[in-house]
């Protein structure tokens, strides 16, 4: 099961960039996260961890399975039966990017738990990139 989410950020990708990585701020971005907790100390990188708590799901950490500054990262929680893969992709250059944001749910109790949970996937997904966005263009 796979969700996305695209916006168009007013904000040169630099600007994107650091507002994503910045994941420690995001329950100040976004209605979607109670908090974000960094398990580990640096700029994040394959390997970083991050304890994630979020309205009406459980807990979760994440793992960064793939960081290419200043483009993309990708991170993995799983739980039982389901592996969830959150992607956050920006492009663009000068004064505008595009920001895409993936979460894929595989395993056993993926699909279904993803059918059971795709509106609010997608809720979620959009108040993050939404919340990313004012932040990146200086509204927020």
């Amino acid at each position: 099961m796979r969700t996305e989410h695209t916006v168009t950020v007013e904000a040169p990708p630099e600007a994107v960039w650091a507002v994503l990585v910045d994941v420690e701020s995001w329950p100040q971005v976004t209605a979607s996260m109670d908090s974000v907790e960094r398990l580990d100390a640096g700029p994040l990188r394959v390997g970083s961890r991050a304890r994630i708590r979020q309205p009406k799901l459980p807990t979760a950490v994440w793992t960064v399975t793939e960081l290419t500054e200043p483009e993309r990262f990708t991170w993995v929680a799983t739980g039982p039966g389901v592996r969830t893969t959150a992607m956050h992709e920006v492009s663009g250059s000068g004064g505008t990017s595009r920001l895409r944001l993936e979460l894929t749910q595989a395993g056993p109790l993926g699909s279904a738990l993803g059918r059971l949970a795709r509106g609010l996937v997608e809720r979620y997904l959009s108040l993050e990139a939404d919340g990313i966005k004012r932040r990146a263009e200086g509204r927020g």
